[in-house]
């Protein structure tokens, strides 16, 4: 199966569900940025609720650009804020240690471009997840691909489509279904490759 896909960072758990059963994966780096996605945004576990983590861009939200040509605004130091949260959220969580050093460069190498962070982001869990998944990036902007192909370039999150697993403050508020995939990660370790195949 071959899926088209944003640029997204740190994506959702349901798009990991999708994408974890791909053999293609082809990211579209020559739409536009939109607003309000995910694109530069991603959710974490929080001891209220959902945190959600903003990367800070050039110009702000109103870009007019392909998504290559999108710049991170690097002078807000976010990769301090994020990796702080993330720390300060997950530190008890089963896994974060063991992931935590492959993990801090990510928020230690400074990123011109949005697509280069969420290349990186991309690559470092799919690397944690051993999935063998063959990368490809358009050149040239495509409006509608052949039904074979998966668009998962503006589908909504689907909550029902997420297993239930373990997360930190789940007495707290809840299970949280839409997380990025670090959560999975931090909370299930090893064994989040098998839930995200499983159904």
């Amino acid at each position: 199966m071959t899926i088209v896909s944003s640029f997204l960072t740190f994506p959702n758990i349901s798009w990991w569900k999708q994408v974890a059963s791909a053999d293609t994966l082809v990211f579209d780096a020559a739409e536009h940025f939109q607003k309000m996605g995910y694109r530069n945004r991603y959710r974490v576990a929080g001891a209220n609720n959902s945190i959600l983590l903003s990367i800070p861009l050039v110009n702000g939200r109103d870009q007019r650009l392909p998504m290559h040509d999108v710049l991170i605004h690097n002078e807000e130091h976010w990769q301090v804020q994020h990796w702080r949260t993330l720390v300060s959220v997950y530190k008890r969580s089963p896994y974060f240690e063991h992931f935590e050093d492959s993990l801090r460069p990510l928020y230690e190498t400074q990123f011109l471009h949005l697509v280069d962070f969420n290349k990186a982001a991309f690559e470092w869990v799919k690397k944690q997840l051993k999935l063998d998944i063959e990368v490809q990036e358009t050149s040239a902007f495509i409006k509608e691909y052949p039904p074979e192909i998966a668009d998962l370039r503006n589908v909504k999150i689907d909550s029902a489509n997420i297993p239930k697993y373990y997360q930190v403050f789940e007495d707290r508020v809840g299970f949280i279904p839409h997380l990025s995939i670090l959560d999975l990660l931090f909370c299930e370790g090893p064994q989040a490759t098998r839930m995200l195949k499983a159904g």
